[in-house]
């Protein structure tokens, strides 16, 4: 219940009006293209939700992503992106599931409806850079392998979903930038995939709307980390005074 109710204080009037508005574009977006394939709006749904919750540094967020990773990689089985498939399902969701168990253990000050944002040394960028290479040259000849639509397009898509799920497990507020870039490269994909079945159209509207979600994202976790940073400050500054006033 206490989880529940500071999950509820969390939510300001901006953050619930980008999610109405998120909600409503993409029902909207399934209603005028007289959309059938309801699994597709419930991946949206659920994604566009989730990103809220993750913008606000709450786990929940991340218990959606994993909802959403499955639905979304079922979707793309059926046409044929195997690269968002084995991105999701391989990739997205296990990091995701990881990254429940890192928040929860890394919560501001044990508000467990805010994460703890993390600053990253130099040497894990290099690490992360080396690694995320390796994986998409991997994922190339995977993908290539399965004769996937769009190949080049979904290589690009696992290096910028990778990188993305690595911040995110991290607490870095740069997996927002990493998404947004993925966002970029998912509405280009999803277009190809609407030319031939108007049904996707919904899948293009979705990923716009990730983009300015992800965009809030990015802005709200560097407010947050610059404030968390204050507090932080805060109270090593009142432990120092009082271990001062303890010597004398």
């Amino acid at each position: 219940m206490k989880f529940l109710i500071q999950t509820i204080r969390s939510f300001h009037i901006r953050d619930l009006a980008l999610w109405f508005f998120s909600i409503l574009s993409i029902t909207l977006s399934f209603i005028l293209v007289h959309n059938t394939d309801y699994m597709t709006l419930g991946a949206s749904l659920v994604g566009a939700t989730s990103l809220i919750f993750i913008a606000k540094g709450n786990v929940i967020g991340q218990f959606l992503m994993v909802a959403f990773a499955v639905l979304y990689g079922i979707i793309s089985y059926y046409c044929r992106y195997y690269g968002e498939m084995i991105t999701y399902l391989g990739m997205t969701t296990p990091i995701a599931l990881l990254s429940i168990v890192t928040w929860l253990k890394h919560s501001h000050n044990g508000n467990k409806s805010e994460v703890k944002i993390n600053t990253l040394p130099v040497k894990e960028y290099v690490f992360l850079l080396i690694l995320s290479v390796a994986v998409t040259i991997a994922f190339y000849f995977i993908l290539r392998a399965f004769h996937t639509a769009n190949l080049f397009c979904s290589t690009i898509s696992v290096f910028t979903s990778f990188v993305a799920s690595y911040f995110e497990l991290r607490r870095s507020e740069l997996y927002a930038i990493s998404f947004v870039a993925n966002d970029c490269v998912l509405i280009v994909l999803w277009t190809f995939a609407t030319l031939t079945d108007l049904n996707y159209l919904a899948m293009v509207v979705c990923f716009g709307i990730f983009l300015i979600n992800d965009v809030y994202g990015f802005i709200l976790w560097r407010k947050t980390k610059i404030r968390q940073s204050q507090i932080q400050s805060g109270q090593e500054a009142t432990v120092t005074e009082q271990n001062g006033l303890n010597c004398q």
